[in-house]
This record gives structure tokens, C-alpha cells and sequence, in this order.
């Protein structure tokens, strides 16, 4: 099968609930590689959602500017969308799990998109690995 490159709304965590949860530390991990910090968890899925959800977080303390925050999601968003298969992959060993992502941007500045996205690749292969 082909790899499909596409995100769309049911890849997206929007459950408050499913947020508090991820957020609350008692199932979920983080790992770090800066200027990104993902927490993860993962959980037994039901067969309508996506197998891996994703939230993307950019802090209005570090940027004011909507725009500059909407660049670095759309960055996370893309290196995530061209890499996921990294984790579909290990995913489709263990039937009936989801794994739930956020990403949150811990950096004052903007990086470039290749660095974006060479660290979003890192920390999903680290991700791979404690799976």
C-alpha cells in the first residue's frame, strides 16, 4: 500500500477531556529535542478514529504575533504529515492502540523548515523506540 500523506480533522485531538488527560501526567511521557517537546500516550482505540491523533501548541508568551505562531504550527504540521508513516508503521503492530501527540513549541525564535522537521523526525523514531 502507499503511503498516504494526508491530515485531515479526524487525525486532530479535539476532546477537552482527551487534552486534561494527556496533560495531567499519569499515562502520558515527553520527550524533548529543542525547540520542540511532544508528550505522547497511548490508549486502547475504537475502530472510527485515526490511529494517531496530534495537538500542536505554540505559546503566545514567546510570540505575539498570531502570524508567527501560525507559521511554526504549519511547520510541525507538514514535517508530521510527510513523516507519520515512521509511526503508522510500529502502530499496525499492535492492533486496537492510538496514540495521542502534542507537540509544543518551547523556542523565543523561528527555525527553519528543514530543522523543523529533522526534529520532528527525531523525536518520533525516539517515540518508535519506547513503543
Amino acid at each position: 500500500m502507499a503511503a498516504v500523506h494526508t491530515l485531515g480533522s479526524q487525525e486532530r485531538i479535539k476532546s477537552t477531556k482527551l487534552i486534561d488527560t494527556l496533560f495531567s501526567g499519569g499515562k502520558s511521557q515527553s520527550i524533548a529535542v529543542f525547540p520542540l517537546r511532544v508528550v505522547y500516550m497511548t490508549a486502547s482505540g475504537n475502530d472510527e478514529s485515526a490511529r494517531a491523533q496530534i495537538l500542536i501548541s505554540v505559546s503566545k508568551r514567546h510570540f505575539k504575533r498570531a502570524v508567527k505562531r501560525n507559521r511554526i504550527k504549519r511547520q510541525i504540521r507538514e514535517a508530521y504529515r510527510l513523516n507519520k508513516q515512521l509511526l503508522l508503521g510500529k502502530l499496525e503492530q499492535q492492533p486496537e492502540t492510538v496514540l495521542y501527540l502534542a507537540w509544543i513549541w518551547q523556542a523565543n525564535e523561528l527555525y527553519p523548515s528543514s530543522v523543523v522537521e529533522e526534529r520532528v523526525k527525531t523525536l518520533m523514531q525516539r517515540i518508535v523506540e519506547k513503543l
